[in-house]
């Protein structure tokens, strides 16, 4: 099964695209690192304020990479620097 979550976030504080590839860069990499799913920012590359990012997870039965995807949305909307503003999920 596969299981795939588009994360559209909303970054208010940031004033550069410095600023917030700094905060994309450390959220990916404890993604990566914590939970078995693949992350990318998939939109908005140019925009200072607004990014998408997309995850994957892969298992052999839905409830384990749907709990993979939710447990590291979860963990991406603990952080106080962004708010979620949308998410899709598809099943393949």
């Amino acid at each position: 099964m596969i299981v795939y979550a588009e994360c559209i976030f909303f970054i208010p504080d940031v004033h550069s695209l410095k600023g917030k590839r700094s905060i994309l860069k450390k959220m990916t990499d404890r993604v990566k690192n914590e939970f078995n799913v693949s992350i990318a920012e998939i939109d908005h590359q140019d925009l200072w304020q607004r990014t998408t990012l997309a995850l994957v997870s892969v298992a052999s039965v839905k409830a384990a990479a749907e709990g993979e995807i939710r447990r590291a949305i979860r963990f991406l909307e603990s952080n106080p620097e962004w708010e979620m503003t949308d998410l899709l999920h598809e099943y393949y």
